[in-house]
């Protein structure tokens, strides 16, 4: 029987992705959704979080695909009600809060998922596996696209607590946590912040063990999601934010891409075996890179 679920937050994100991932899935049935405008057609839908709760003691799962800002008093009031909760990447404003969520959820004894979707891409276990035995002589992170295009109008993403192009680019940093076979940290940034804007639209980060990235939030044309890792056996390249693999020049089969349909088969994991997943190393390179970077002022930027 198809578990109950509610979806907060429906936005442009929740829409493409989510709604789809839980349609398509036998474990899941869209029950609810929370949201101050959008809804999804032929699902019952409310504006207050708070009443959601009260009326519907049969929903035990919640997805919070909010902003990063008003996430965690959704996450906290879901917790408190003894209700299961998956948040949207990245998973908090800050590292304290969802350290502070995954404690409520320990104690409730309730499952946690920080989701990474981008984790979840075809080629990305391929390329752990392939990279698990190998020397690392150099990685980059290549990572532009255009938040005119992916985040049309929404201010809040150059708002405090938006992150700018870190929210982006957090994918491209999951996924090189989870394949490198060696941890990695920040060792300088440099943060380029539009004159009109709290947070950065462009960003050089540098790794110890010669890592680095690339981050720009101004691509025009074809966007770029790509990952390169030079290994003594040979190199290894993650395109299209992980849906292709090719090794040596070579392009290596890895199945259909199936991102957020994945992490709603590891929610479904999680909550019956009683376990949470809450991985913050993406994060923890987010916060480290606003702390050591230098800030560099640009152009203002206006969608």
């Amino acid at each position: 029987m198809a578990t109950p679920i509610c979806l907060v937050g429906i936005g442009k994100i929740a829409v493409d992705q989510h709604v789809p991932a839980i349609n398509g899935s036998d474990d899941w049935a869209l029950a609810a959704t929370v949201s101050r405008a959008g809804t999804v057609d032929g699902v019952p839908s409310f504006t207050d979080f708070d009443q959601m709760l009260t009326e519907r003691p049969d929903i035990t799962v919640v997805s919070l695909c909010l902003p990063p800002v008003p996430r965690f008093d959704y996450a906290q009031k879901a917790i408190a009600a003894g209700r299961h909760v998956m948040l949207e990447k990245p998973p908090g404003a800050t590292l304290a809060e969802v350290h502070t969520l995954s404690a409520m959820a320990r104690a409730a004894g309730a499952t946690l998922f920080a989701t990474w979707h981008s984790r979840m891409a075809p080629g990305v276990a391929h390329a752990k596996a392939w990279l698990a035995d190998k020397t690392i002589t150099r990685a980059h992170i290549n990572w532009k696209e255009d938040v005119r295009r992916w985040h049309p109008g929404q201010d809040w993403v150059f708002e405090p607590g938006g992150m700018g192009v870190f929210d982006p680019a957090s994918n491209g940093l999951s996924i090189i946590t989870e394949i490198l076979p060696m941890p990695i940290h920040l060792t300088a940034a440099a943060l380029e912040f539009p004159s009109n804007r709290d947070t950065p639209i462009a960003a050089q980060l540098v790794f110890h063990g010669n890592v680095t990235a690339d981050l720009d939030w101004r691509q025009d044309g074809p966007q770029s999601w790509d990952i390169t890792v030079q290994t003594t056996a040979g190199t290894l390249q993650l395109h299209d934010g992980g849906a292709r693999l090719v090794i040596d020049g070579a392009q290596v089969a890895v199945g259909p891409d199936r991102e957020y349909p994945a992490l709603y088969d590891r929610m479904t994991q999680l909550v019956k075996t009683g376990a949470s997943d809450v991985d913050l190393s993406p994060m923890v390179h987010v916060a480290d890179a606003l702390t050591l970077g230098k800030r560099i002022t640009v152009a203002p930027f206006h969608f």
